[in-house]
């Protein structure tokens, strides 16, 4: 018989990285390109809370979620120029398929190809962008380059605008997005982060 949790593991810190971290990862779905509602994983319980609606009417234009056992604090930050420290939540991701998902709560192997440095109120909110592994259409792409340039400016997009507020100034910047080795950097960075915050003998 297969090795199985009789109750049911806490998203973040209950679930492994992924087969081949940081190339192959596994993302845990929070929001799907049908959501108007920003759902987060809630980090007691481990079930999605409701964060806000949202108040334009832009979709995500991919699946949206986490991967788990990652932190993002000084190790992700010294990654990135201008931040002061991480957000202190697991690394968000991207995953791009020719497939609609439409349901949260379900976890995907993906493979990275690369990410978008996103510097929220001066803290590194990277946004690691990777396909749905052995997709039919998208499988092949190994790097965010070989990314349509519509899907990576709808990406781009949506991160610079998804916390807008009428009347308000955006805190949010995003520079220059990075390719796959660099992206398997930030995901190494946040590896060590969570290692750091949550060692071993006082995991929840």
């Amino acid at each position: 018989m297969e090795p199985y949790s009789r109750w049911r593991p806490h998203p973040w810190h209950g679930l492994a990285c992924g087969p081949q971290p940081p190339s192959l990862v596994n993302v845990f779905v929070e929001i799907t390109p049908f959501d108007l509602v920003k759902y987060e994983v809630d980090k007691e319980t481990g079930y999605l809370r409701v964060d806000r609606a949202q108040k334009t009417s832009s979709l995500p234009p991919a699946i949206y979620g986490f991967i788990p056992r990652t932190y993002a604090n000084q190790e992700v930050a010294s990654l990135m120029p201008g931040a002061q420290v991480g957000d202190r939540d697991p690394l968000d991701i991207c995953v791009l398929t020719e497939r609609p998902i439409s349901r949260a709560e379900v976890l995907i192997h993906a493979r990275v190809v690369g990410g978008l440095p996103m510097l929220d109120h001066g803290e590194a909110d990277d946004k690691i962008i990777a396909i749905m592994h052995d997709d039919p259409v998208f499988g092949h792409i190994r790097e965010l380059a070989e990314v349509p340039d519509a899907i990576r400016a709808r990406l781009l997009h949506y991160f610079a605008t998804y916390k807008l507020s009428p009347g308000q100034e955006s805190q949010v910047s995003i520079g220059p997005a990075y390719g796959r080795a660099h992206a398997e950097s930030v995901i190494e960075a946040a590896m060590r982060d969570y290692q750091l915050q949550f060692p071993p003998h006082e995991r929840p």
